[in-house]
């Protein structure tokens, strides 16, 4: 056996640990130079790190109602402080042992949690304005120009092969954009996220429409990682960010900033997909020694994968024929596959 390679999977009692080594290790069927076992996928070094940073730093990430940030961090200037299960504290000493660190509980920086001015000034509704004139001012113009294609889905329709079963909904109000007179045409050029949107199921008689313009559409980009000279505390980057990762309790302010934008002449707007991390698989809002690398200008490139991008186009745009569809197909689901985390299931 490879003395690099210091564990295996069967080292560990905690299940979750033991599937997620099992994902990240290498198979070797010698026998392991801490438990003997020859069945066990084996780890390196790095792979141990790998294994902790994703069970206990990934797996105890809290979401408040903005924002996000583990619980859990481990470094090599700390003693473990943190009390979990009788299984996690026997798994902890093999990652002490191996990588000379402790866990403890860790103390984000608080915009992390949401403490950010922009942010707070939205969810006020006397200084909300004030925040939506910066809003179209800092963040861009873009032109989504004829032939471009987009899908939107649509299940159980009552006449599948009609055009005009894919224009808005005839009752607006319950999306993130639309409100009660104030339309909205829901699409994405991600054809997975438009599937997880609709929130399918394999019950579900499900159709996909391709649209494309007529004409070229005004849109404003919300998906854009604007430069700004602040700090974190004061960044209208990282409050929209934070805004479209929220769940309803969000919905009130983006209901209100998708009419601003209207009466603004926009024809619609580019945001980010509430489910942007699950598809592209990246934890929400990293940080290098906490600063955000959405600040970082090498990890520009980066952020920009972690955000897909959704299209709301205000109105009916099929048909006030803004809209064509260019043409429809049922869709069907030959297998649905889960790409999950473990982490600890209490921290005291």
């Amino acid at each position: 056996m490879n003395l690099k390679e210091k564990l295996c999977s069967e080292c560990f009692t905690d299940q979750g640990l033991k599937l997620l080594a099992e994902r990240i290790g290498i198979e070797n069927p010698e026998n392991c130079i801490n438990c003997s076992n020859s069945n066990g996928i084996k780890l390196n070094i790095e792979q141990i790190e790998t294994l902790a940073y994703r069970f206990f730093v990934v797996g105890s990430i809290f979401k408040p109602d903005y924002g996000a940030s583990p619980i859990i961090q481990f470094n090599e200037h700390k003693k473990t402080n943190i009390k979990l299960s009788k299984s996690l504290q026997k798994d902890i000493k093999l990652f002490e042992k191996e990588l000379g660190v402790g866990f403890f509980h860790y103390g984000p920086r608080l915009w992390m949690l949401g403490e950010i001015e922009p942010l707070k000034d939205l969810q006020d509704k006397k200084t909300r304005k004030s925040i939506f004139k910066r809003i179209i001012k800092e963040f861009p113009t873009v032109l989504l120009k004829e032939n471009e294609l987009f899908y939107r889905i649509r299940i159980n329709p009552e006449n599948p092969g009609a055009e005009n079963e894919y224009d808005s909904s005839p009752y607006p109000g319950k999306g993130r954009l639309d409100s009660e007179n104030h339309q909205v045409l829901y699409g994405s050029q991600d054809l997975e996220v438009c599937i997880h949107e609709c929130r399918v199921t394999v019950e579900d008689e499900i159709y996909v429409a391709t649209l494309t313009p007529k004409k070229t559409l005004k849109l404003l980009d919300l998906t854009e990682l604007i430069d700004e000279e602040c700090t974190e505390f004061e960044s209208l980057d990282l409050s929209i960010q934070m805004l479209f990762l929220a769940s309803k309790h969000s919905y009130e302010i983006s209901k209100e900033l998708s009419l601003y934008v209207k009466d603004k002449g926009f024809d619609g707007i580019i945001y980010p997909s509430f489910f942007s991390l699950v598809r592209s698989g990246k934890i929400p809002f990293p940080t290098v020694y906490g600063i955000s690398t959405r600040r970082i200008p090498q990890y520009k490139e980066f952020e920009k994968t972690c955000t897909i991008w959704n299209l709301a186009l205000f109105g009916s745009p099929i048909k006030d024929k803004t809209i064509g569809v260019k043409n429809i197909n049922k869709l069907v689901l030959n297998r649905i596959i889960y790409d999950y985390q473990f982490g600890p299931a209490e921290i005291n």
